[in-house]
């Protein structure tokens, strides 16, 4: 049922562009830069069905690929986290999709603090699961080093984890506050939390090339 949900929430998507569609602007904002104010706009159409088409690409190549990934049995290991991560991903676009429409409709919806704060509410998710990943080619750090060895794996996505939470909670918190900077912090939040695994795991794979490692 739970590789289903994100079924549920593609249809959902589809379903209120398809209810609000005829009261949408011909020209409607569709991308927000870091201060919060429209940069790019498109025709309704776009606006109405682009994202649940990038909802449905995402979903079908997500359940697709493990039985395509090399190490597909490790895949299995973990398949109820990969997806948690697959339905979370996707709800989260699907709430960035109502927002995008219901700022169309003329709600009054700040796009800077339903983006971040829904994507802080998604790191924190993957943070959470990320350490029980094993080694893929799809999901997760995958690093040359850390795909060369099991150990350099775990430990890095122990630590990833929670670089990624403190990431999360960050950009959480950056949601409300105003103008560029919370955004601004929120995009080096990401970055740091995405460099601290991969240099531990080239770290890692260097001292186990000199001697075994201990946890």
């Amino acid at each position: 049922m739970r590789r289903w949900l994100p079924a549920s929430l593609i249809a959902g998507a589809l379903v209120f562009s398809v209810a609000v569609y005829s009261r949408l602007p011909d020209e409607m904002p569709l991308h927000w830069g870091l201060s919060g104010t429209p940069d790019r706009f498109g025709s309704r159409l776009e606006g109405a069905f682009l994202m649940p088409l990038v909802m449905v690409a995402l979903f079908v190549v997500m359940q697709w690929y493990p039985s395509r990934d090399p190490r597909a049995p490790n895949i299995a290991k973990f398949r109820g986290a990969y997806d948690s991560v697959v339905t979370a991903t996707i709800a989260m676009l699907a709430l960035v999709h109502v927002a995008v429409l219901g700022v169309a409709l003329g709600w009054r919806i700040d796009m800077t603090t339903v983006g971040l704060a829904g994507l802080g509410v998604l790191l924190v998710l993957i943070g959470n699961l990320l350490p029980l990943a094993r080694s893929n080619f799809i999901l997760g750090i995958r690093t040359p080093w850390t795909l060369s060895s099991e150990q350099v794996w775990t430990r890095s996505h122990r630590v990833g984890g929670y670089s990624t939470v403190v990431a999360g909670v960050l950009t959480i918190v950056c949601a409300f506050i105003g103008g560029s900077v919370g955004p601004s912090i929120a995009l080096a939040s990401l970055v740091v939390a995405a460099l601290v695994p991969v240099v531990y795991s080239y770290l890692l794979w260097n001292r186990e090339r000199h001697g075994p490692m201990n946890d």
